[in-house]
């Protein structure tokens, strides 16, 4: 669960706002050092009270978590003698070995730990999620912007359990939200029968080659229509003629859809370096995976068609070569030119329309 704190300490003017906006968007947590503005807030938002230049408040009431600034030598112990209801946890800023040090220690033994990191490499980031690893405290990064944000969730591939961000205007935190949300649920996988299979000429097809190694069981769903698409196998199995490619898949003629997250398709035509696209593995297991490089090349073209259990057709067409492969059920790997009627193949039916990608529920006819 990535958790997105929103502090308004610098907020001014747009004050009252930016709070409503953080109800809106569910924000986990405000964080302020103004009592009156934690006070107010639902309970749906965990209200965090963290400053670096004021006394503690007279009372904690409408105040869920505490941070203690490291610097300041008062112990979480010491606070939760007296308001054992109260969370507590410490804030460290890394700015050198010491820090750094200091900043691992807590994280293992707080319930909370609010990390600034002063330079902008993530490594300091890594050693704290690996010394902290398998402990039950929560690490939330102080970060600029959700670009960043984006950047934090990523590191080690685990991340950082949350991130605190400043908000000065209105849309700050609806851009966070975003950013946090760029995890992509699962899907559901199908069994499709293939009901024929046959050459249909010359066409462009397209290789997506992605900035991640790829499983055995992973690939892309690809597909002519938006309702159904195919799980096409990665090149990470041995090959006759030439090596494994564990980054590509070989995946469909040009105007073929795929899933660039859960809630939209792009045109292969359409991908470009930099872009993101969905890998799926035969469980329905996700990941978003960043485009390095797409081929477009002209090559003899196979079209498979293939029913669902439901009825709904499905049409894949790519490659007319031994070496393109799909995933069948299980993760079995299958040659696209040895596929014959009444074989299986694993897909994915989205259950509405597309328009420019986004799924919208609306009469659509393809064939």
């Amino acid at each position: 669960m990535r958790l997105c704190w929103l502090d308004v300490r610098r907020a001014e003017e747009n004050r009252k706002a930016i709070l409503e906006e953080a109800v809106h968007q569910r924000m986990d947590a405000v964080v302020s050092d103004v009592p009156d503005d934690l006070s107010g807030l639902p309970p749906t938002l965990t209200r965090v009270y963290f400053s670096l230049d004021q006394p503690l408040p007279p009372d904690f009431d409408g105040i869920d978590v505490l941070i203690l600034d490291v610097r300041s030598g008062v112990r979480p112990a010491d606070v939760l003698r007296e308001h054992p209801d109260l969370e507590v946890g410490r804030y460290v800023e890394i700015t050198d070995s010491a820090t750094l040090e200091r900043a691992c220690d807590i994280a293992r033994t707080d319930t909370w730990s609010v990390l600034h990191f002063h330079d902008p490499t993530k490594i300091p980031l890594e050693i704290v999620l690996a010394a902290a690893d398998r402990t039950d405290g929560s690490i939330v990064t102080m970060v600029a912007d959700p670009a960043e944000a984006e950047i934090v969730f990523g590191v080690l591939e685990r991340g950082s359990d949350g991130v605190m961000m400043a908000a000065t205007d209105v849309g700050d935190t609806t851009r966070l939200r975003t950013a946090a949300q760029s995890h992509v649920a699962d899907v559901e996988l199908v069994e499709l029968t293939v009901t024929a299979v046959s050459d249909v000429g010359m066409g462009d097809r397209v290789c997506v080659d992605t900035c991640s190694h790829f499983r055995e069981d992973e690939g892309l769903l690809i597909g002519s229509h938006a309702r159904g698409m195919v799980l096409c196998c990665s090149e990470t199995h041995p090959l006759p003629y030439m090596p494994t490619r564990p980054f590509r898949v070989n995946a469909g003629a040009l105007h073929s859809y795929t899933l660039a997250h859960a809630e939209r398709t792009s045109y292969l035509s359409e991908l470009t370096s930099g872009g993101r696209v969905l890998a799926v593995d035969s469980a329905g297991r996700t990941r978003l995976v960043t485009v390095g490089r797409v081929k477009i090349e002209t090559r003899p073209l196979l079209s498979i068609d293939a029913v669902a259990p439901s009825g709904q057709p499905v049409n894949l067409i790519v490659q007319h070569d031994w070496h393109v492969r799909v995933l069948g059920p299980g993760g079995q790997v299958l040659n696209t030119t040895e596929l014959r009627p009444g074989d299986r193949v694993l897909g994915f039916l989205p259950v509405e329309a597309r328009h420019v990608g986004y799924a919208i529920n609306e009469f659509c006819l393809e064939k």
